[in-house]
């Protein structure tokens, strides 16, 4: 009598625990797949970061690249909210703006830096648009 009730107590247990270590992994994966978008701020600080870092710019530089940063996404708010349709022919000419405004306050050394990390940036963003349009045609073939 003793032993059965050793072992259902140590059966309750083990589902006890067993459950702990699915909640506990299950919360870790959602928070790792929810935490890997950034904020529009967080990601704007991480680009003020890395131009600081990567083209050595000074202080000035910083405080005109932040200030061109703002400039660009108050402009995307306001072609917004104009129309959809003409966003991305906007956008495109917003971002060519950008481009320009930034290379016009780098020193002439810092333009090929500036211009490789662009690269690198696009490059990246090619790849994930491509891992994208990969994900969404694998969900269409699985239906």
């Amino acid at each position: 009598m003793a032993n059965t009730k050793l072992s259902a107590f140590l059966s309750l247990l083990l589902v006890f625990c067993s459950g702990i270590v699915v909640g506990v992994v299950g919360y870790r994966v959602y928070n790792y797949t929810t935490s890997k978008r950034l904020s529009p701020e967080e990601f704007r600080k991480q680009l003020v970061a890395e131009m600081t870092r990567e083209v050595h710019l000074d202080d000035r530089q910083v405080a005109l690249l932040k200030q061109i940063y703002e400039d660009t996404r108050a402009a995307f708010d306001e072609a917004r909210a104009q129309e959809n349709t003409k966003l991305r022919a906007e956008g495109q000419a917003i971002h060519d703006q950008q481009i320009e405004k930034i290379k016009k306050m780098l020193r002439p050394e810092q333009i090929p830096l500036y211009d490789a990390l662009r690269a690198r940036h696009e490059a990246e963003q090619r790849k994930r648009m491509q891992e994208r349009r990969k994900g969404e045609k694998g969900e269409i073939k699985k239906d």
